[in-house]
């Protein structure tokens, strides 16, 4: 496999064939998102859809304890801003990947914890391969938020909608084998299978007729230049409770209450 990195971005980017391999390459933070991340992996799925030898993306974690534990909560507190605000890139969303929709299949190779964003990395992408060790959930609600790329609308229409519920509203995690019972992943391997399995699921896509296969994705998902017009209103609807959410006090208790290793007081305000 070919391979190039941008040291700046901590995002590796290899090519298998006719695979894109994207790595999210930050173990020491549990590959949590920054703007850097965030920047680079938009603009690998903008040059993957573009790029004609390209057919199936794969998207995974640098080492064997996480895939992505969401936004990095340290470069939040520094005051760095996680998503872009100006052109192309501000409409692709958690991790320049939760709203930017391409023709070219997905594949999430969950190497480790896939918690709040990580799971919602998890739900955009269109297959899943699993290593047997790893967990998926939505805690936000744990610290007095609202998991805000997709998560809330997404889990219930790829899970059981009570099961979906429960995990939504409690918080609670799902270990692979239950994510493969109830739908959320394709596949479930040891660690060390877990890249290759993906890679040959995408070698299997990818022997295809490949305008078949993405013309077929964009009828089944309803993408319409570069849009998912199926989701529209639900981001909208998402974008405007999470604000409302984030600006509570509940919001704030919830950080502060993790940070000093205690149980959160909400107020409901």
């Amino acid at each position: 496999m070919t391979e190039t990195r941008n040291e700046t971005t901590a995002l590796t980017v290899g090519h298998r064939g006719h695979t894109m391999v994207v790595t999210i390459n930050r173990p020491e933070a549990r590959n949590a998102v920054d703007l850097a991340v965030t920047e680079a992996l938009g603009d690998a799925l903008t040059a993957a859809e573009s790029d004609p030898d390209v057919r199936v993306v794969v998207l995974t974690g640098a080492g064997e304890k996480s895939f992505c534990a969401g936004a990095d909560l340290k470069a939040i507190a520094r005051g760095e801003n996680l998503l872009p605000t100006a052109g192309e890139r501000a409409r692709w969303g958690f991790a320049g990947y939760a709203s930017h929709p391409i023709s070219k299949p997905t594949i999430a190779a969950v190497n480790g914890t896939a918690l709040g964003g990580g799971l919602e990395l998890v739900l955009a992408s269109d297959l899943a391969v699993a290593a047997e060790h790893a967990t998926f959930g939505l805690p936000e609600v744990k610290r007095g938020i609202i998991a805000g790329a997709g998560g809330v609308f997404r889990l219930p229409t790829q899970v059981p909608r009570k099961t979906a519920y429960e995990m939504i509203f409690t918080g609670a995690s799902v270990s692979a084998r239950e994510a493969l019972e109830l739908g959320l992943v394709n596949r479930v391997v040891s660690g060390e299978r877990v890249l290759q399995c993906a890679l040959e699921l995408a070698d299997v896509i990818g022997e295809n007729a490949p305008l078949a296969v993405q013309a077929s994705k964009r009828v089944a998902q309803q993408i319409v230049d570069g849009v998912a017009a199926a989701e529209t209103s639900f981001w909208e609807l998402s974008a405007r409770e999470r604000a409302v959410v984030r600006e509570s006090e509940d919001a704030k208790e919830g950080p502060r209450a993790f940070a000093e290793k205690r149980k959160p007081v909400w107020q409901a305000r």
